[in-house]
């Protein structure tokens, strides 16, 4: 593993923790990990059309989200997504804005939702025009606290990373993110 650490996670459920996804009964516990596994294969079939069912699903002027979160040491949170394409996998809390969010409001509650930690949302650093009817929009962000609880269906894994030390198949937009450019 390059200078990244993997972060100490502590699942939904398990001791002195309050579940941000409960845990299935034990007799259901391998027909969730099953489902969870169907979707993902579903969702990688749908590349195709994927953009299109996103578009059907949300507003239809979509706002991407990202959160570059920073701990004191200056390491950034790096999330391995299971739903971006394989190879790409790796890149920062991100998500999609709800109709009418403040997208400061927006960073905060995905890194809660993928994560589990406590952010506060800091200067823009990234403000571009996506795909057809889609903005991407990034704000840097401060830890805060709170103990690390990964989404299962969304993130498989995290680490801190310095700067410099980022997985090798992350998003190109998190490399200029990362090291503190202001993406134009």
């Amino acid at each position: 593993m390059s200078g990244c650490q993997r972060a100490s996670v502590r699942r939904a459920g398990t001791a002195r923790s309050t579940p941000a996804h409960p845990r299935p009964a034990p007799h259901r516990a391998g027909t969730v990990h099953r489902v969870r596994r169907l979707l993902t294969r579903l969702w990688r079939l749908l590349r195709p059309v994927q953009s299109r069912l996103m578009w059907l699903v949300n507003a239809k002027f979509v706002v991407g989200v990202t959160g570059v979160v920073r701990d004191d040491e200056g390491r950034v949170l790096m999330l391995k997504h299971r739903l971006w394409p394989p190879g790409r996998q790796w890149g920062l809390p991100s998500g999609f804005a709800h109709r009418g969010e403040d997208f400061r409001q927006t960073v905060v509650r995905e890194v809660r939702e993928e994560t589990g930690l406590d952010v506060e949302a800091g200067r823009l650093v990234m403000l571009n025009s996506g795909l057809r009817t889609r903005l991407e929009v990034a704000y840097e962000a401060r830890l805060l606290g709170g103990e690390l609880r990964l989404d299962p269906f969304e993130i498989l894994e995290a680490r801190w990373c310095r700067p410099d030390e980022l997985p090798e198949d992350v998003q190109p937009v998190c490399r200029p993110l990362v090291r503190g450019e202001t993406v134009p």
